[in-house]
């Protein structure tokens, strides 16, 4: 039985432990997108006013690294009783929530992993009724949860991590995301995340007709639509199946005279810049100098530069006075214009559809006055940059998984040498005392 309590122990502290640490690590590289999905929540609980945006980033940096504190905490066993409780506390508070959500659906998915992996809202109730039951078990026998770390030392993986997590949300704030996990992101053809494979599965759609005959109504579908003696109401079309869904169906851009030209931009064989503002009244305005000399080097060379934004007209007449501003703005959905690129501004390049480069304002690219002259296909800001991927996970192996394995071996080296000496004093004190004993019995004989 006893046996049985440690294996479940352990499943369920794994279990929790990963589910945990990339909960809260995603939500990390990108903190914009938890605090516009608690932006969401609040609008859905018609609360949308009662906190202030520093408020809900705070919120959303402090909840990443929450989570993966929690996580790591419990993969190393660090305060065994107390991080079991309180991850059962965090999931009796989150599964109700999910529960609402799952029946209200206020929001289209909770946003738990971020935009790494997207769930509905039903699935992320029963996740979190696994990870609750979970939680039980490992609050019900915390002590079976075996160490990798000694208790001495346990105070450098707790303070390392919440460093090196409040540094990856520090980081994806003032520049973009660590890891970019939208359909938008580098190397993607918007205009082909658009398209709709012919075998995909349509939408099924039911509609209804509300007649009425002698001031009675009754609702009538097309297969039993009645005769004209009854007189027409109203209609309703109800969703049956979604169908498949394209991972950017809602990226469109019309000018100022209500032309659409999305198709215009994703065609262009030349580059595209695009300078993404969701709301120009809260946009920031630091780099206005270097916005100005990108637009001038991409007039210079006949490329596209034109503005993006959700904003009013009166909006865009005030940027244009306070930066003088001589480049077009187009109407893009804010909501797209957030979940392209997390910078209000940000700058995008784009060349026949495909996203080259990303920008925030933070990190904008400087062109000098000798590459004023130089197009930029000669430029390495005209270059898809190499798949980074893979050299951010190396850093990430170097930087945090390195260490903690390193401290933990040469915690276990310790443990266990500490172990030996300690058993070869006992067995020099054992040695020593027989031979003292063999001396007394010689003397008494």
């Amino acid at each position: 039985m006893n046996a049985l309590k440690t294996i479940a122990v352990t499943l369920c502290r794994f279990l929790l432990a990963a589910v945990f640490i990339f909960s809260g690590f995603v939500k990390a590289v990108d903190p914009m997108g938890t605090h516009y999905k608690i932006a969401d929540y609040l609008t859905a609980m018609h609360m949308t006013n009662m906190l202030p945006e520093i408020a809900t980033v705070t919120i959303a940096v402090l909840l990443a690294a929450t989570e993966f504190c929690l996580g790591i905490f419990l993969l190393f066993a660090i305060q065994r009783r107390m991080t079991s409780r309180l991850i059962l506390l965090f999931m009796l508070v989150m599964t109700p929530l999910t529960l609402w959500t799952a029946l209200a659906d206020p929001v289209s998915d909770c946003g738990c992993f971020g935009d790494a992996v997207v769930l509905t809202n039903w699935q992320t109730f029963g996740k979190n009724v696994v990870l609750l039951t979970a939680a039980i078990v490992v609050t019900v026998w915390p002590r079976r949860m075996a160490r990798f770390v000694s208790a001495s030392n346990q105070w450098i993986v707790t303070n390392y991590s919440a460093l090196f997590i409040l540094a990856i949300a520090a980081l994806s704030l003032y520049d973009l995301p660590l890891f970019d996990f939208r359909p938008y992101h580098i190397g993607a053809n918007i205009k082909q995340g658009m398209e709709i494979p012919e075998e995909a599965e349509k939408p099924v759609f039911e509609t209804t007709f509300i007649l009425e005959k002698d001031g009675k109504r009754q609702m009538f579908t097309l297969d039993n639509y009645p005769d004209s003696t009854w007189t027409f109401v109203d209609t309703k079309t109800v969703t049956l199946s979604k169908g498949y869904v394209p991972p950017i169906h809602d990226f469109s851009v019309v000018t100022a005279d209500g032309e659409d030209i999305t198709n215009n931009l994703l065609a262009d064989t030349s580059y595209v810049f695009l300078l993404v503002a969701p709301y120009l009244e809260e946009a920031d305005d630091a780099r206005l100098d270097l916005i100005n000399e990108l637009s001038e080097y991409a007039r210079e060379h006949s490329y596209t530069f034109v503005g993006l934004t959700g904003s009013n007209e009166r909006a865009i007449a005030r940027w244009r006075d306070r930066t003088g501003a001589d480049y077009d703005f187009c109407t893009t959905d804010p909501t797209t214009l957030k979940t392209i690129i997390r910078s209000n501004p940000g700058l995008v390049l784009l060349k026949q559809g495909t996203v080259i480069r990303k920008w925030s304002h933070n990190n904008l690219p400087v062109i000098d006055e000798e590459q004023m002259s130089t197009p930029l296909e000669r430029l390495e800001e005209g270059q898809m940059p190499i798949d980074s991927v893979p050299v951010k996970l190396m850093w990430l192996l170097m930087w945090f998984v390195m260490p903690l394995v390193l401290l933990t071996i040469a915690d276990r080296m310790w443990m266990w040498s500490k172990w030996i000496r300690k058993k070869v004093k006992l067995k020099k004190m054992s040695i020593l005392a027989t031979q003292e004993k063999a001396k007394e019995n010689n003397q008494h004989s």
